[in-house]
C-alpha cells in the first residue's frame, strides 16, 4: 500500500538525498549547491536548495542559521515567481516558529503557505503546511480544534500513499488520543505508524512512533524496561541522523519514564541534560517541560516546599506565555501531585497539602 518514504524538502539537484540522510550530509550538500546556483544566478535552484539549508539548519538546532537561509529560499523563489518553492520556504519558516514556541507566527507562516501551495498547484506543500497548522493546534493544546483536520489529512495521506505523512498524521492522532486518556488507542496508533515507518524506511518517524509507544507502555503499563528498551532504539537513529530535536525530546521522554517509576535521581539526571539540549538549540517549549520535570523530580528529592512553589509558578507564566493552553491544568496537577500549595499575598508562599 505504501512506497519507501521520501523528502520532499529536497528538492531540485537534491532530489537524491534520502528522507534518513544525516542531517550534516544535507547541510554539505545542501550549502554546496546553494553556492553553485547563486554563482549561476539560477534563482529557482538556490530557492530549492536553500530549503533543505534551512531545514538541516532547522533539525540541528541552528536556529539563527535556519531563519537566515528559509528567508533568503524565500526571496530567490519570489525572484522568479515560484509560487510552489515561496510556499515551501514558508512552510520551513513557519515550522521553524513553531520550534521556537512562535505560535502565533507559526500560523500566519503556515496559513500562507497552505494558499500559496494551493494557487501554485503543489498539493505536497499544502498537505505539509496544513499539517503544520494542525501540529501547532495540538501542541497548544486546541484538540477540539484540530482533531478533524489530522483525520483528514490522515485520509488524504492514505489516499496517495505517502507513508511519511501517514505516520505523522496517525502520530498526531495518538497524541490527541494520549492526552485525552485513552491509552489503548493511542498505543494502536502509535503501533501501526511504527509499522509503516519500518515498512517504508522513515526512521525519524519510526523512532517518534517508538517515543510515544515507550510513553503508553510507561504510563499504562508501568513497563519500565520496556519503556526504556524502546527508546533507546530511538535514540540510536536520532544520534545517527543528528536529530537534536527529536533527541532532547527522547531524554525528556525518559526523564519521564524514571520519574513515573520513582527512580527521582535517574530522572533529575535526565530531565537536566534534556533541558541542556533544549537550551542549546533555543526551544522553549521543550525548556519548560523539562524544567516541570526536573522540579517535579527535586521535590521528590526534598527540595523545599517554597523553592518548588517558587519554580512552580515561574513556570505557569512561562508555560502561558508560550502559549499552551493546558498549562494552568499541567502545573496544578503538579501542584496536587506533590502536596505543594501557593498563594500570592504580597510573594509566593507554599505548604504542604494536608
Amino acid at each position: 500500500m505504501y512506497g519507501k518514504a521520501f523528502a520532499p524538502e529536497y528538492q531540485g539537484a537534491l532530489t537524491t538525498l534520502s528522507v534518513n540522510s544525516s542531517l550534516t550530509e544535507v547541510l554539505a550538500a545542501g550549502t554546496r549547491q546553494l553556492r553553485e546556483a547563486e554563482s549561476a544566478g539560477e534563482h529557482g535552484e538556490a530557492a530549492r536548495s536553500g530549503l533543505a539549508v534551512a531545514e538541516a539548519h532547522r533539525r540541528l538546532g541552528q536556529i539563527g542559521e535556519a531563519d537566515q537561509a528559509w528567508k533568503a529560499s524565500y526571496r530567490a523563489a519570489r525572484a522568479v515567481g515560484d509560487l510552489g518553492a515561496m510556499a515551501w520556504a514558508l512552510w520551513s519558516g513557519g515550522t521553524l516558529a513553531r520550534q521556537r514556541g512562535s505560535f502565533p507566527l507559526a500560523r500566519r507562516l503556515l496559513g500562507l503557505a497552505a494558499g500559496l501551495g494551493e494557487r501554485g498547484g503543489d498539493v505536497v506543500v499544502r498537505g505539509y503546511s496544513l499539517a503544520g497548522l494542525a501540529e501547532t493546534g495540538r501542541i497548544q493544546g486546541d484538540y477540539e480544534a484540530v482533531a478533524r483536520l489530522h483525520e483528514q489529512l490522515l485520509a488524504e495521506a492514505r489516499r496517495r500513499g505517502e507513508a511519511r505523512h501517514t505516520v505523522w498524521a496517525l502520530e498526531g492522532i495518538a497524541q490527541i488520543h494520549r492526552q485525552r486518556g485513552s491509552y489503548g488507542s493511542a498505543y494502536a496508533l502509535f503501533e501501526e505508524a511504527a509499522q509503516i515507518a519500518a515498512g517504508a524506511d522513515d526512521r525519524r518517524g519510526h523512532a517518534w512512533a517508538l517515543r510515544g509507544l515507550a510513553d503508553i507502555v510507561s504510563a499504562r503499563d508501568g513497563d519500565v524496561e520496556r519503556a526504556l528498551a524502546l527508546l533507546s532504539e530511538a535514540e540510536a537513529t536520532c544520534r545517527a541522523m543528528r536529530l537534536s530535536s527529536a533527541l532532547a525530546y527522547n531524554h525528556k521522554m525518559r526523564g519521564n519514564v524514571y520519574y513515573r517509576a520513582g527512580r527521582y535521581a535517574e530522572a533529575r539526571d535526565t530531565y537536566e541534560l534534556a533541558l541542556a539540549e533544549f537550551r542549546e538549540m533555543s526551544e522553549p517549549r521543550g525548556q519548560a517541560l523539562a524544567r516541570l520535570g526536573l522540579a517535579k523530580s527535586l521535590a521528590r528529592l526534598g527540595r523545599d516546599h517554597d523553592e518548588t512553589a517558587a519554580e512552580l509558578a515561574s513556570l505557569a507564566t512561562e508555560l502561558e506565555r508560550i502559549g499552551l493552553r493546558h498549562a494552568r491544568e499541567m502545573v496544578a496537577r503538579a501542584h496536587d501531585e506533590l502536596g505543594v500549595r501557593t498563594h500570592r499575598q504580597g510573594g509566593v508562599r507554599a505548604e504542604a497539602a494536608r
